[in-house]
């Protein structure tokens, strides 16, 4: 049987969630990850991960019509699996459903309205008159009102549970591959020009609603000569940030993205992973996908009871106000005033990542979404 996965844009980041359906797939079926690419390329950490992936050009419309033709027409699945409550992703799936009777299966990750609702009342405007963009507002708030249409559905926290229904299915991590009994924290810190200093880090693509900026905030405030925020996988504007700070600017080092096979490396270099979510609308039906990557690795964790991460986490990490500087420093501090606590959290977050979201989990789960859809039905 052969499943094809359909990504929104295989160049940034949303390759995540839909890689690692296909890696939890990949033992039980024929998987493929298709979709369109707006820079070209695909997303460079999940570039080589042993799942064939075939981009698609983006275009803007009308000149997008032939992407949607083409892709529809190369379609050859048993199963559709749509990543996001996205048209290029759902919109085309459900197109080619409509077309040839293959079943779809929808997953919601994120909740895509809330990412253009933060921009206030005129940005809305703007935006839901770009109707040249194929992923725009309009489109997007249209294509909500057919979910009803999918097959099955699937979320990734609460909030989108209660707003589309679903199964929930957090993110999982391989915490075979995620485990730090498999890695020398010295040596590897050691490599990175780390040695002997308190690494705070910050996994993923920096954006305002991932409170970044109180990320530097709670830096300035931090007297400690050894500690050194790391935040991995940024861009160049970050810079803009780093430029504005007016203390510890030396303590802040930037490393370039990586690819995902190299992420426990990384990880085992952090002392302290921080996942400091504002509380917008575009976090509230979100859950971070790095807060099992550290999870998996046992860190201390420090993050904002936003979404599901409470729930997630359970009692194993620290939680600050969003959006308070003050507080997210002073966690980081009693973290490393307190290093016996911090670790017995860590290991204590990686047995429930092992119990809760392995990827095997995600495996059954997925799975058993499949096998109903081809099963018939007395």
């Amino acid at each position: 049987m052969k499943i094809c996965i359909l990504c929104f844009d295989l160049s940034n980041n949303s390759l995540g969630r839909a890689g690692l359906l296909a890696l939890a797939l990949k033992s039980r079926y024929e998987v493929e990850i298709i979709g369109p690419s707006r820079s070209g390329g695909i997303w460079f950490p999940m570039k080589d991960i042993g799942i064939p992936i075939r981009p698609y050009p983006w275009k803007r419309y009308p000149f997008f019509i032939s992407t949607i033709r083409e892709m529809i027409k190369y379609i050859d699945a048993d199963i559709m699996i749509a990543c996001k409550l996205c048209p290029t992703s759902y919109g085309i799936a459900l197109i080619k459903k409509w077309a040839s009777r293959i079943p779809v299966i929808l997953d919601i990750d994120d909740w895509e309205l809330g990412f253009f609702y933060h921009s206030g009342f005129w940005g809305k405007v703007g935006r839901f008159f770009n109707l040249s963009n194929p992923n725009g507002l309009a489109y997007t708030w249209l294509l909500e009102r057919f979910t009803g249409y999918a097959d099955s559905k699937i979320v990734s926290n609460r909030f989108l549970q209660k707003k589309f229904s679903g199964t929930l299915i957090y993110h999982c991590r391989d915490t075979t591959v995620l485990d730090p009994e498999n890695f020398d924290s010295d040596s590897i810190k050691a490599n990175l020009g780390l040695e002997g200093k308190r690494v705070v880090m910050f996994l993923g693509t920096p954006r305002p609603h991932k409170g970044t900026a109180d990320l530097f905030s709670a830096m300035e405030k931090i007297q400690d000569p050894d500690v050194r925020l790391v935040i991995v996988g940024a861009d160049s504007s970050i810079q803009s940030q780093i430029h504005n700070m007016e203390n510890n600017k030396d303590k802040v080092i930037i490393l370039p993205k990586i690819p995902f096979k190299e992420l426990p490396d990384h990880l085992s270099a952090a002392d302290i992973l921080v996942v400091p979510q504002k509380d917008t609308t575009d976090t509230q039906g979100q859950i971070p996908a790095k807060l099992f990557d550290a999870m998996a690795m046992a860190k201390p964790i420090i993050t904002t009871p936003v979404s599901d991460i409470p729930e997630v986490m359970g009692e194993h990490g620290y939680l600050v106000e969003p959006g308070n500087p003050e507080q997210l420093a002073k966690a980081i501090e009693n973290i490393f005033a307190n290093p016996e606590e911090a670790r017995r959290k860590g290991q204590n977050a990686r047995k429930r990542c092992k119990e809760l979201y392995d990827l095997k989990v995600m495996e059954k789960e997925l799975t058993f979404q499949i096998e109903k859809l081809i099963t018939p039905q007395p």
